[in-house]
C-alpha cells in the first residue's frame, strides 16, 4: 500500500454491545481516562486481525470481562483527526466476575439499563447507535431465554442459551462523514459479515 493510500485508508476498529444478566440485562459503558467520556467498549484492530476477534479482545481489555460473541449488530463511522474511523459491533454476553485488569485508557465500567446507558454515553453517534441496536440485543436475549428449554435451532449464547439472528444497523456522524464513504462502508461491512458467517458456520 502506498503512503497516499495509507493516509486515505480508514481506521478500522471493533467492539461490543455487551450485556450482563438475564431477567433485566444491563449494558456495559466505559469511561475513558484521558477524554473523560463515556463510550461503548471498542478499540482499533491489529494489522490483519479479524474484526470479530479484535472486538472480543478489546471488550476484555476495556471491561475486564471474558465474553461470548454472537451476532454482528452493525457499524458506526466518524472522523478522528481528519481520518474516517469505522467501528463494527457484535452482540456479546458477559458472565460472572471480571477476569482481567482494565487497560490504562479506561477509568471505570458501568452496567446500566438500556435507557440509562444511552443517556450516559457522551458521543451523539453512539447514543443513536445504541438506541437502535439496544432493543435488538434485548429481543435476542429474550428469544434465547425462551428457546433454551426447547434447544431449538439457533446459535449458542454461552452457558447453554441460544440466540436468534439479528438485524444490522449502520450509524454515521453525518456532520463529519462524507456521503461518498457510504458505499465503501457498506461493501466493507458486507465482506466482514460474510467472513464472520463463514467463520461461525
Amino acid at each position: 500500500m502506498t503512503d497516499s493510500a495509507k493516509r486515505r485508508a480508514p481506521i478500522l476498529a471493533a467492539g461490543g454491545i455487551v450485556l450482563r444478566g438475564n431477567v433485566r440485562p444491563h449494558f456495559a459503558v466505559v469511561r475513558l481516562r484521558r477524554e473523560k467520556a463515556w463510550v461503548l467498549p471498542k478499540g482499533k484492530l491489529y494489522p490483519r486481525e479479524h474484526p470479530r476477534d479484535g472486538a472480543k479482545r478489546e471488550v476484555l481489555e476495556e471491561t475486564g470481562h471474558d465474553v461470548s460473541v454472537h451476532e454482528f449488530l452493525g457499524s458506526v463511522s466518524y472522523v478522528v483527526e481528519g481520518k474516517l474511523k469505522i467501528v463494527q459491533f457484535w452482540l456479546m454476553r458477559a458472565f460472572g466476575a471480571p477476569v482481567h485488569e482494565l487497560n490504562d485508557d479506561v477509568k471505570a465500567v458501568k452496567w446500566l439499563p438500556l435507557r440509562q446507558a444511552i443517556e450516559t454515553l457522551t458521543r451523539p453517534h453512539e447514543k443513536v447507535f445504541l438506541s437502535h441496536v439496544g432493543p435488538i440485543a434485548l429481543r435476542a436475549v429474550k428469544k434465547s431465554l425462551r428457546a433454551r428449554p426447547r434447544r431449538s435451532a439457533g446459535k449458542r449464547l454461552g452457558r447453554g442459551a441460544l440466540i436468534a439472528p439479528v438485524e444490522h444497523v449502520i450509524a454515521f456522524d453525518y456532520e463529519k462523514t462524507r456521503p461518498n464513504v457510504v458505499k465503501a462502508l457498506s461493501n466493507w461491512v458486507g465482506r466482514a459479515t460474510q467472513s464472520a458467517e463463514r467463520k461461525a458456520g
